[in-house]
């Protein structure tokens, strides 16, 4: 048989809100089972923690200040290869199915004379997948977004006229007199989704993947499984809208020596809009509920998926990848959305189930390592027998951990975040350019640069709810410096020259190339060239 690998990605998923992650509410059996046959990551962290240039990282490999896609409406380079670029080669079909929340780069595109309905032009726009069907999952009455013509039409044959069913159907509910009642609005998050279980957005989107598994048949494939939930909004169809009542809830994750004086960054989030409607508790309680149910839902599927790969006999040769592209506040540390860089919001599920025979003595363990989003796709490259291309790809492979040949892969995980789209960076008054944050965790100690600012500083053995800033206490200024200098050090790599590998500039030089091609620098002497060859091919001879 050939090998797969099925790479699914929620959105929005928290780490914690897994029942093998520990949360006491929720039961997640078809997810635990994943973990039971393979590695579940306990300490994997995203490369931002916003949708979109979090994803250009899980589908580059590469660190945001490497790839530029900063945010969600800034396209990712033209030249910047992705997943799909690496295994296409290998003769591998790399398909999606749902969100990428990928911004083509139509002007470099324009500049290099690629039509997006060409075939290399497609592949550009759609960050390196087969758009088997995209569908990024918020498609409002405005303009905002590319409509799913397929599931509006779906949506139409089960009997629905809407003109938008995403958004009056799968994604609003009725008061008791039939009203329609939007889902953007939290405080009907309680209510039932118009929509049956069985049309909404997972379910549909998991019977999509199945067909193209159906369609691929003997090929080997890459399939982006990327579900838009438990994303906002936040409303479920039953009979997941009532399953967690407010006794299921994990309690809120806060304190009030938070909001005595804190960063000026984290001030300025408290007061976004997002995070004061998460201050209200019976919004929360709402939230929350419909949070957990939409959790459930997926679950339900995963189980849905697993049989069908075992029907269709897959299971032994496909390697799976379960995550999230970043955490979710939901009121923890005052806050809501995402976006800073505490572990509800920076850290995120992985597990990643590989059937290879290797990997047998760790399934059903747990990792402590330190891991990013970028090494999934070194760890699917590998899988598939790719080379390694570091000069291109930042992450690394998680196999050898998975096989047990070494206990860490990383000194420390980072994550970049651009707030120059945020309301918070005018009320600090703060340039576009300085409007950027970076946390260095080292599995002990969480860092944030904050260009213009103090830092924050955590230390989390001490301190694991990340309630008290340690920033500008001067007894841990000799702290503060030490990961200062590491991220300093990690500012200086090499991450823009992706057109040479260092083995190949290791080579230059080695056989005097340039002095064989005739271009002769520093020999003062046609006789001093002579005896420079000479001595080349002499150390040759030996090194054979």
């Amino acid at each position: 048989m050939t090998k797969n690998v099925l790479f699914i990605m929620c959105d929005q998923l928290r780490w914690d809100y897994l029942s093998c992650a520990g949360h006491a509410g929720i039961e997640t059996p078809h997810i635990d089972a994943l973990a039971k046959r393979g590695v579940r990551f306990d300490r994997a962290y995203v490369q931002s923690t916003i949708c979109g240039p979090s994803r250009m990282s899980f589908y580059t490999g590469r660190y945001v200040s490497s790839h530029g896609s900063t945010w969600n409406s800034i396209p990712l380079k033209v030249g910047e290869m992705t997943l799909g670029d690496h295994l296409r080669p290998l003769g591998v079909r790399t398909a999606l199915c749902g969100k990428t929340h990928m911004a083509a780069d139509a002007e470099g595109m324009k500049r290099l004379g690629l039509a997006p309905d060409s075939t290399i032009g497609a592949l550009v726009s759609e960050c390196g997948f087969e758009p088997y069907e995209r569908d990024d999952g918020l498609h409002p009455d405005g303009k905002y977004g590319r409509r799913n013509k397929n599931y509006d039409q779906y949506m139409k044959d089960r009997g629905w006229a809407d003109e938008n069913p995403w958004d009056s159907v799968a994604n609003s509910g009725e008061d008791a007199d039939g009203n329609i009642l939007s889902g953007w609005f939290l405080d009907n998050s309680d209510l039932k989704a118009r929509v049956a279980d069985e049309d909404s957005e997972t379910p549909y989107i998991t019977r999509r993947a199945m067909d193209f598994i159906r369609e691929a048949g003997d090929t080997p494939w890459c399939l982006h499984l990327s579900y838009i939930k438990p994303h906002w909004p936040y409303i479920v169809p039953a009979p997941y809208h009532d399953m967690y009542p407010p006794e299921t809830h994990s309690p809120v994750l806060r304190s009030d020596v938070e909001k005595d004086d804190p960063h000026p960054v984290f001030g300025a989030f408290m007061e976004e809009r997002v995070s004061k409607a998460f201050t209200n508790e019976t919004t929360r309680t709402k939230v929350i509920g419909a949070y957990m149910g939409l959790i459930k839902q997926i679950d339900d599927q995963m189980g849905e998926l697993m049989a069908f790969l075992k029907a269709q006999g897959l299971t032994d040769d496909t390697m799976i990848v379960f995550t999230s592209d970043h955490g979710d506040y939901l009121g923890d540390h005052w806050m809501g959305e995402k976006e800073l860089f505490h572990d509800p919001s920076a850290r995120i599920p992985l597990i990643v189930v590989d059937p290879s025979r290797e990997a047998d003595a760790t399934r059903g363990t747990v990792s402590e390592a330190l891991v990013e989003a970028i090494d999934v796709v070194p760890t699917i490259l590998d899988y598939f027998g790719g080379a390694e291309v570091p000069h291109i790809i930042e992450g690394k492979s998680l196999r050898p951990l998975m096989q047990g040949n070494c206990e860490s892969l990383h000194d420390f995980v980072i994550s970049e975040y651009d707030y120059s789209f945020r309301q918070a960076r005018r009320r600090l008054g703060v340039s576009v350019a300085d409007a950027k944050l970076t946390m260095l965790f080292d599995g002990r100690w969480k860092y944030v640069f904050a260009e213009g600012f103090r830092p924050m500083l955590f230390d989390l053995r001490s301190d694991p709810d990340e309630f008290h800033d340690l920033g500008d206490n001067p007894d841990y200024a000799q702290e503060c410096d030490r990961l200062q200098a590491l991220f300093f050090q990690w500012t200086r790599r090499i991450s823009q020259r992706t057109t040479m590998s260092d083995a190949e500039i290791e080579k230059r030089g080695v056989d005097l190339n340039e002095a064989k091609a005739g271009i002769l620098i520093g020999f003062p002497t046609e006789a001093d060239l002579s005896d420079a060859l000479a001595a080349n091919k002499a150390q040759q001879k030996v090194s054979k």
